[in-house]
């Protein structure tokens, strides 16, 4: 915070406080972004994309068939890659290593376990990890905006209070110092290590943050 006495070239001499505000909401996620995938290989590169293919094309349709919307279902990554061994200190070649990672948006937040379990039984071995969102940050965000304001004005009336000081409570000044999405992102066990229960996921709170600078006039 700061306090002291700035020229204004429009009103002669104008006293100004300038402080600090930060406000923060706390929300359960109520989306998550899932990536996994497959990885197979062989050593014609065209028997491991075809296998890949088919192993994906299987993976979707069964989410599709389980409530996902296709517009929710994207290919996050793709890549191939030669494999070599080193025998007696030289390079020889074992095949290619084919992986495709899909990534998948569930609106419906309790079933991000089941749609895990899903895609794994239908062939998925990489699990890469979960990314929990809001819908609709913004309403959070003018919730913490609010507070963050009412805190500038309490710190600039005890400045005020404290220094025996008149201070108009209408702001002449304020600037949004930035917003703070905290979003976890949690890794999730690989696919060998998941049972046939549902796999529990505990999405936890996000917390968004608004921070303001504003200054006030004073009088004395």
């Amino acid at each position: 915070m700061q306090y002291y006495p700035q020229m204004n070239r429009n009103h002669g001499e104008a006293r100004l406080i300038t402080v600090n505000g930060m406000g923060k909401v706390a929300a359960r996620p109520n989306a998550a972004t899932l990536k996994f995938g497959v990885e197979t290989n062989d050593p014609e590169l065209q028997v491991a994309q075809q296998s890949n293919a088919n192993i994906i094309s299987q993976i979707t349709q069964a989410l599709i068939q389980a409530g996902v919307p296709e517009h929710n279902i994207q290919t996050a990554d793709y890549y191939i890659f030669p494999e070599y061994d080193y025998v007696d200190g030289k390079q020889q070649f074992r095949g290619y290593k084919v992986t495709h990672i899909l990534s998948v948006t569930v609106e419906d937040i309790s079933q991000t376990g089941a749609i895990i379990d899903l895609a794994v039984a239908q062939g998925a071995n990489r699990v890469s990890n979960i990314e929990f969102t809001l819908k609709n940050p913004e309403k959070y965000y003018q919730e913490a905006l609010r507070i963050a304001l009412g805190q500038a004005l309490a710190h600039a009336q005890t400045i005020a209070n404290t220094m025996q000081l008149n201070l108009d409570q209408t702001p002449v000044r304020i600037i949004e110092r930035g917003i703070s999405n905290v979003s976890p992102v949690r890794p999730t066990p690989k696919a060998e290590m998941m049972g046939a229960a549902a796999t529990p996921i505990e999405p936890g709170e996000q917390e968004i943050t608004a921070k303001v600078e504003a200054q006030f006039q004073y009088f004395s």
